[in-house]
């Protein structure tokens, strides 16, 4: 492999575990609202949570970049106020595979939880225990199987970005050029299907992988919890 190959591989596996990581904690909150919530709005939330699904991939990329590019409302308040850039940056890709990526963390995590009985979360908030107790002690280790699956989710899906992410940050040799750019860019010139090939190849041996990770670290927690 050549070496703008090996830049192309990192610099997804580096965008995909960001995005990942980054949009966990809200995925598990939102999750949470969606499936417990009772409140005015819940449908419009849920609405927004699964447009980028709905959505051409291009045309989340554009609204990202009219939201968050330089001259955008809040990619210039960003910018100013913190030196914080996303546009043509590897942190745009990041937030561009976040923003794909996030409707099926959510949705996964959601039914997930809606799968725990709720008459134990009740026992104990009968008992005195706060609802976050609730929710960290009862709620989480019983849907972490769907948390996982909502993770790897997310991850399969930010290193498969293409369309969202290309127009949002273009494709930048070493900057911005994911796994799916890189591809893309080999078929186009003369003699980039070997290199397309390689690259194809690790791409999906990196989605069996996590795959597989998953499936065994869900069925060991689901064993703990049985014996349990």
């Amino acid at each position: 492999m050549t070496a703008e190959e090996w830049t192309a591989v990192r610099l997804s596996l580096l965008v995909a575990v960001t995005a990942t990581a980054a949009s966990l904690p809200l995925g598990v909150a939102i999750a949470w609202l969606l499936a417990r919530g009772r409140f005015w709005g819940k449908g419009l939330l849920d609405t927004l949570v699964h447009l980028p699904l709905i959505l051409p991939p291009v045309v989340t990329g554009y609204l990202l970049l009219i939201l968050f590019g330089r001259r955008g409302p809040i990619g210039e308040f960003l910018d100013r106020a913190f030196g914080i850039v996303f546009a043509f940056r590897w942190t745009g890709a990041v937030l561009a595979c976040a923003v794909m990526g996030f409707p099926l963390m959510v949705r996964a995590i959601r039914l997930s939880i809606e799968a725990v009985d709720t008459r134990l979360e009740s026992a104990a908030g009968t008992l005195g225990a706060h609802p976050l107790l609730v929710f960290a002690t009862i709620t989480l280790p019983l849907c972490l199987p769907g948390v996982i699956a909502g993770a790897i989710l997310c991850f399969a899906k930010s290193m498969g970005e293409f369309g969202a992410t290309i127009t949002f940050v273009s494709n930048i040799p070493g900057e911005t050029q994911t796994l799916p750019s890189a591809i893309y860019t080999l078929t186009q010139i003369p003699g980039g299907d070997a290199g397309a090939l390689r690259l194809t190849l690790i791409s999906v041996v990196i989605s069996m992988v996590a795959l597989l990770g998953s499936e065994m670290l869900a069925r060991r927690l689901g064993a703990r919890r049985v014996a349990t």
